[in-house]
């Protein structure tokens, strides 16, 4: 009945976008980003939310807070006052200068170099870390829901390889050869279909462990049963020390709702500052609440199984074990809609940034429209290749998502650092930014051959990251102070949109923090 649904659910989902979509020109890729000038604040609060909600976040939170608990709601919760930040402060800077991507603005800022190393860190984090987590996620999660070992009568090493490469192929024939036509619609329809079968994960869950049938009776039993793992300050030996809330937790959240291009376009969208200001707020106060879904399951596993499995497979077989047989079909079509999507969405920044950023800006200047996406299709072939060998291998990380965040740092500290300079400075020239990314990801790469394959040294990834941080704006300024730019950088407003703020968007703001300072002292 499971792969009944599965398959059922996700002809359908292709079937409404194909009518939904088959007289929509497919030549508007220029458009998407002027077309998007348009959004209302409900539209991109929903689209922040299901963007960011996929199998690499669901499945590897739920693994980390398996082991330590409610902690790892840091990474949720402290999302809301980057989103707050990136409200009052980035936005209205964006949205002045008319900003569509933020490569674009780091070339007006500094130089053309400086675009094409932006791009190059995106290219390496995208594929050292986000396609294959992507893959290995959606693999251990497609695997673990249909017993894919038992079915056929493979180990679950063999399993993970066929579901990586089963998912990769599909995934790279969309996102090279233009296969997914209705991609914006397939998405809406899966993301919204993520959102309910997350949701009812830790429902199904709490009931399945509660002794007197109800939600409320579940959440007792785990209250009550391991009371440490409702402690959100955590000792030091947890994953995240109470003390890198401080230093490298915001740099993470900073960069990943303020800077990542994925993310932030949606509120570049935003028809006016305030709507994009409402947008914001509205997917801050709803991120509260997402430990609902990438927390809540962990613990419920823990109560459930006890302390011996994988962290790759606690939410897997969960969702299996709690989940009625036609709601695991159905959840595992959705997850893969998501798995693809993520998937396709990434593959696709990367042809594009490698063959604009990097071909045409340095290797062949001359080169036209049809071999640009020539040579950005070749890419992306041996990318989604290399992804795929590599997926399988994260089987051996401790924790997913400590991976994930670990190695995103090499890519997101630099990048972050020279956004801030690029913005609170205005002599600061080129050069200091070149050497800054450089400088950035060598000395981070150099943190985690050390901590990783030495074992040199046991400082936490997040500080390393706050560090790091600090050092390269230290070298950026100086290098400003003594070679600066001939004269001042200023930022034009281009007029494209009304830039006047929201005027509650500051109270408003400052709730919202304190509603997350207050979640530390209900669980401490």
């Amino acid at each position: 009945m499971g792969v009944i649904s599965f398959i059922g659910f996700t002809l359908l989902v292709a079937v409404i976008s194909y009518l939904a979509t088959r007289k929509t020109n497919e030549n508007t890729s220029e458009g998407y980003f002027l077309g998007g000038r348009s959004l209302t604040a409900t539209v991109i609060a929903g689209s922040l939310l299901l963007t960011n909600l996929s199998t690499e976040q669901i499945v590897g939170l739920n693994g980390d807070a398996y082991t330590d608990g409610i902690l790892v709601m840091a990474w949720e919760t402290l999302a809301a006052i980057a989103m707050v930040i990136t409200a009052i402060f980035l936005l209205p800077k964006y949205l002045k200068g008319g900003i569509s991507t933020l490569p674009t603005f780091l070339e007006r800022r500094f130089n053309s170099t400086t675009k094409a190393l932006t791009s190059g860190l995106f290219l390496t984090g995208y594929a050292v870390v986000l396609l294959p987590m992507v893959l290995f996620t959606g693999s251990k999660a497609i695997s673990g829901m249909f017993g894919i070992p038992e079915m056929l009568g493979v180990s679950d090493w063999a399993a993970v390889w066929i579901c990586v490469w089963g998912i990769g192929i599909i995934g790279s024939v969309y996102a090279i050869f233009g296969g997914l036509k209705a991609v914006a619609v397939s998405d809406t329809i899966n993301a919204v279909g993520l959102l309910i079968g997350g949701l009812l994960i830790p429902v199904f869950g709490l009931l399945a462990i509660s002794d007197d049938g109800s939600v409320f009776g579940g959440l007792t039993k785990l209250a009550t049963d391991h009371p440490e793992k409702f402690n959100a300050v955590g000792g030091p030996d947890s994953s995240i020390p109470f003390a890198t809330i401080f230093t490298g937790m915001m740099l993470v959240q900073l960069f990943y709702w303020g800077s990542n291009q994925q993310i932030i376009q949606r509120a570049l969208g935003a028809k006016n500052l305030a709507e994009g200001q409402k947008g914001l707020t509205l997917a801050a106060f709803i991120k509260i609440l997402g430990p609902i879904i990438v927390v809540l399951p962990g613990i419920i596993a823990f109560h459930k199984y006890g302390p011996n499995l994988n962290t790759s497979d606690v939410y897997p077989k969960l969702v299996a074990d709690v989940l009625p047989d036609v709601w695991v079909g159905f959840f595992a079509a959705v997850l893969f809609g998501a798995i693809l999507s993520s998937f396709n969405s990434a593959l696709n920044s990367c042809v594009t940034l490698y063959g604009v950023d990097i071909y045409k800006q340095f290797i062949n200047k001359e080169a036209g429209d049809k071999k640009i996406v020539k040579v950005g299709k070749r890419f992306g072939v041996i990318l989604a290749f290399f992804s795929m060998l590599i997926a399988p291998f994260l089987v051996y990380a401790d924790s997913i998502f400590g991976y994930l965040q670990t190695v995103n740092g090499a890519y997101s500290i630099p990048i972050l650092t020279v956004i801030v300079i690029g913005f609170l400075t205005k002599r600061v020239p080129a050069l200091a930014a070149n050497v800054g990314i450089i400088f950035a990801f060598t000395v981070y790469v150099g943190y985690i051959i050390l901590a990783n394959g030495f074992e040199a040294t046991d400082l936490h990834m997040l500080h390393m990251q706050a560090i790091t941080f600090v050092l390269t704006v230290i070298i950026m300024l100086v290098i400003g102070k003594l070679k600066p730019r001939e004269d001042d950088y200023v930022q034009t407003y281009t007029k494209e949109v009304d830039v006047t703020p929201w005027k509650y968007v500051k109270i408003v703001g400052v709730l919202i923090c304190l509603v997350v300072l207050s979640t530390y002292v209900i669980f401490r």
